[in-house]
């Protein structure tokens, strides 16, 4: 408890002022809709639809649609009470977000501790998995803060093979599956780096006849199995409508070995200093953590263990090269869900799972045999270090928690299909359909709109019949999807386009409810007649 105490204040400190607007603010990216969307879909859906949790209100009328993206039925399971009990979005989501960042720390400082029998190394990893570079690069992605799991995963496999209990064979099948249910690439990426880690552990490194190490892991492996194929069977669907991923995306985001030199922009000490990457590759873990990684393996003879998690850091950088490496060029081959991965580049997680297990053998052969006033002081030179090293500038927003008038308005009408505008255009999305979908959250309407990490062909298809919205084209899609209630944010369109739209629609059969706030601006609400 102790380390999930420091953890949660080393968060609030590394992402400060977030602390200070938890209900309020949050970083500006689109995704950020995405998330609170996400959370507030499960809770409603629990409480109305369960059977038909998949079939969220977005993209109508496609059904299945949560599984475009991860659903994140952990994070939907943690939040549902928290909703239902009153909690407002902003503040659910920053909850989540950075909880999830303090128990990674803290899940890093139980496997270090127990490999190394050092506190401090248990703090020093802790602090690296939690707050480098790559934590920022994606502190918009709620899913991709979900890594607790994976030390876990680690800790118990190494507990199964030291004493054979059955207890820690099962938690380690329970932290792969929850670790899929929270992220399904970071499971999928588990389950494969973990398969290699326990075939190498029974050869070279259990404390127990193998048929005790191995039941144990077998029904841990069970377990996982069973939850994994049934978290994947609406995936699986999705996936034969919208096919695999493109070639050409899978190696836009995939990692360079040059990305593990780059940091975030946002990053107050190397963001200027080092090479400069797009999106999804910043992967640099730190100048420290690196070289106490390497004093683990240098300065002493390493552990056996150490070694491992060496060889698994080669492996996990090699195949977050995607198509210019060899290891993804095998998986996709041989391993279907492999195919419907985009970001291999995310990967570079493990990386420096793995750089900060080594960092803490280092630490611990550093700190081992000092006076304790020395190791002490030597801890917090490491630490305050570190934290300098990943200290990033915060950029917040405000996020509405409450509906503006034109939402207010919509959620007291008969229940129908809204459809929003302006529509993004096909090579600019995702355009304002993040917003839309988090402010359907105020009426839980069927939404023709919709944002997602891949878009249904339906859905593409239809962009390119609405984009000369109102020409008839568009009305005759309208009245297709059966579209009761049509939102047009003035902002977008000038004052020509505005009465065009209007005296169209009204020719159309439409009746103009008013014009009201939607928070950014003024939408005109219109209805069926």
């Amino acid at each position: 408890m102790k380390a999930v105490g420091l953890f949660v204040a080393l968060t609030a400190a590394m992402t400060w002022p977030q602390a200070r607007h938890l209900a309020t603010h949050a970083s500006m990216h689109k995704d950020v809709y995405f998330n609170m969307w996400r959370l507030e879909w499960f809770a409603h859906a629990l409480t109305t639809q369960p059977a038909r949790l998949f079939d969220a209100n977005v993209f109508y009328p496609e059904k299945g649609t949560l599984a475009l993206s991860d659903a994140m039925p952990v994070e939907g399971l943690v939040a549902a009470p928290l909703a239902w009990a009153g909690v407002r979005p902003v503040l659910l989501h920053n909850l989540l977000l950075l909880g999830a960042i303090a128990l990674s720390g803290a899940a890093m400082f139980c496997l270090a501790r127990y490999l190394t029998g050092s506190r401090g190394a248990g703090v020093v990893a802790g602090i690296i998995f939690a707050f480098a570079p790559y934590r920022f690069e994606h502190v918009m992605h709620m899913e991709l803060q979900w890594t607790m799991w994976m030390p876990l995963a680690f800790l118990a496999l190494h507990r199964t093979l030291d004493t054979g209990e059955w207890k820690y064979g099962l938690a380690t099948g329970a932290a792969v599956a929850l670790q899929m249910l929270s992220s399904i690439y970071y499971g999928v990426f588990l389950a494969t780096l973990l398969a290699i880690a326990a075939v190498l552990l029974i050869v070279r490194d259990r404390q127990v006849a193998l048929p005790r190490a191995a039941a144990p892991l077998a029904a841990g492996a069970a377990l996982a199995l069973i939850a994994s194929t049934a978290y994947a069977q609406p995936y699986l669907r999705m996936r034969a409508r919208v096919g695999d991923r493109p070639a050409v995306e899978v190696s836009a985001f995939s990692a360079r070995p040059i990305s593990y030199l780059a940091a975030t922009p946002s990053n107050w000490f190397y963001g200027r200093r080092l090479p400069r990457e797009r999106p999804e590759r910043r992967l640099f873990p730190g100048t420290l953590a690196i070289a106490l990684a390497i004093a683990g393996l240098l300065l002493h003879p390493p552990p056996r263990r150490a070694m491992l998690y060496l060889l698994l850091a080669v492996i996990a950088f090699e195949a977050s090269l995607g198509p210019d490496g060899y290891a993804y060029s095998f998986l996709s081959a041989h391993v279907g869900i492999y195919r419907g991965l985009r970001a291999m580049a995310r990967l570079g997680v493990f990386v420096l799972m793995f750089v900060a297990v080594l960092a803490a053998y280092g630490y611990a052969i550093l700190a081992a045999a000092r006076r304790p006033v020395v190791r002490r002081a030597g801890l917090a030179v490491v630490s305050l270090v570190l934290l300098a090293e990943y200290k990033v500038a915060m950029d917040l927003v405000e996020f509405p928690n409450s509906p503006p008038p034109a939402y207010q308005l919509l959620a007291r009408q008969p229940r129908g299909v809204v459809a929003e505008f302006p529509v993004p255009r096909l090579d600019a999305l995702p355009g304002d359909d993040p917003r839309y979908a988090y402010m359907s959250i105020f009426h839980w309407f069927p939404l023709v709109n919709g944002y997602s990490g891949t878009y249904p062909t339906s859905y593409l298809a239809r962009l390119d019949r609405l984009r000369g919205f109102p020409d008839e084209a568009a009305l005759e899609q309208l009245r297709g999807d059966g579209v009761q209630y049509v939102l047009v944010h003035r902002a977008a369109y000038r004052k020509t386009e505005l009465e065009r739209i209007q005296t169209t629609l009204r020719a159309s059969g439409m009746a103009e409810l008013g014009t009201f706030s939607d928070g950014d601006g003024d939408a005109t609400v219109f209805r069926n007649r």
